[in-house]
């Protein structure tokens, strides 16, 4: 037993880093605000887990060279498997297609522009990322952290293949996550008490089973001449979409949303670990790219809002601004947020609806948003 001990005490101090001992308390992190605070528990766990994992002392779980031998750990022959192709992010599209209803949005259209207003954070961090040293591959990366839609920014960032997907995915989910601690100061902030007081008429417009049917393809068609390269991620949503509100692929749209998207979900957490090794991660660039993320969201937060405040200037029948905070795709969790706020202010103000249709239209415009970045930035 003695000589057991002595091995692995001496595995530990020859082979392990005061980096990795960092992975492993961020590790530790990620599981707890999984468990103990419930936020994203089905990305954040297996994510804290596989940092880990991959940061144990000669860990069989990645790829790695013993004595001029290469022996391939099954966590980066999933990454090749599933993320190197895009494979499980547009997988995990189909299965948060189904869960999403388009009904709010369709019955008020307009909350469509709130969706494209909130993407103003994308812009301005990919300038911003620019300006401080990262090429247009690594600033459109972490730009896309700001569309708070973890797929789009694992399938944009995996596509310019920077360096910097491991802290990309933990900044996207993480933030997603925290949306109910960031959004609502940045929110009070910018608007008025008056403002957020603002009363919305209700919306109860029933939408035609031919409508929902024709929504999700009219969209693929549409942002496929928009943002060719949006195609894959905005057509796998969609068909997602469509399997729900087609009305005889009842069994599989369950399956899409539960087993599919359970099952994806916990594959994508552990298999992104492979890019949180301690060599790579414990970087200057990494907790740059942490601070531009949650610049991304802010800043997508503040466009929303100020687009509801700049309408408000001509509409005779005002807007609550707030509801242009839940344009971002962090869905439902923002739409959430904003109704809790209007309540705050007033038991009887009910933005759900209204805020739930920024919310979806939100979906679609980070995925919009991505495929552009996709077209004006060559690999």
């Amino acid at each position: 037993m003695l000589e057991i001990l002595v091995t692995i005490w001496t595995n530990i101090t020859q082979h392990t880093t005061w980096q990795q001992l960092l992975m492993w308390l961020i590790g530790a992190v990620l599981i707890y605000l999984a468990i103990k605070k419930e936020m994203e528990p089905t990305l954040l766990l297996p994510m804290g887990f596989g940092a880990i994992l991959v940061n144990l002392p000669l860990s069989g779980a990645v790829d790695q060279t013993i004595d001029g031998v290469v022996e391939h750990g099954a966590i980066d022959t999933l990454f090749n498997a599933g993320i190197a192709n895009e494979l499980f992010p547009l997988l995990l599209f189909i299965g948060i297609g189904a869960m999403i209803d388009f009904g709010p949005l369709l019955s008020n259209p307009k909350m469509m522009l709130f969706g494209f207003a909130a993407q103003f954070g994308i812009l301005f961090t990919f300038f911003v990322a620019r300006f401080i040293g990262f090429n247009d591959h690594d600033a459109a990366s972490t730009a896309i952290i700001g569309a708070a839609d973890g797929p789009t920014s694992i399938f944009v960032a995996n596509y310019y293949q920077t360096k910097y997907l491991g802290a990309i995915v933990v900044a996207a989910y993480s933030y997603m996550a925290l949306v109910p601690i960031i959004q609502p100061p940045v929110i009070k902030l910018i608007t008025t008490r008056k403002e957020r007081l603002i009363r919305m008429p209700s919306h109860d417009k029933t939408i035609s089973k031919t409508t929902r049917i024709l929504f999700p393809i009219i969209v693929t068609m549409v942002a496929g001449v928009i943002a060719p390269r949006s195609v894959a991620l905005i057509g796998f949503l969609m068909f997602g979409n469509l399997v729900r509100e087609c009305g005889v692929l009842n069994s599989l749209s369950q399956s899409a949303q539960k087993e599919l998207a359970n099952l994806i979900s916990l594959l994508l957490g552990i298999t992104v670990a492979t890019k949180m090794q301690a060599s790579s991660f414990i970087t200057a660039e990494t907790f740059l790219i942490l601070g531009l993320g949650l610049v991304a969201f802010v800043f997508d937060t503040v466009g929303g809002v100020l687009f509801g405040k700049f309408l408000n200037l001509f509409l005779k029948k005002k807007i609550n601004p707030m509801i242009g905070a839940a344009g971002i795709s962090a869905f439902p969790m923002s739409a959430r947020v904003v109704h809790k706020m209007g309540l705050a202010e007033d038991k009887q103000n009910f933005l759900l609806m209204h805020a739930a249709g920024a919310n979806v239209s939100g979906q679609i415009a980070s995925v919009i948003a991505g495929g552009i970045l996709l077209s004006l930035i060559a690999k």
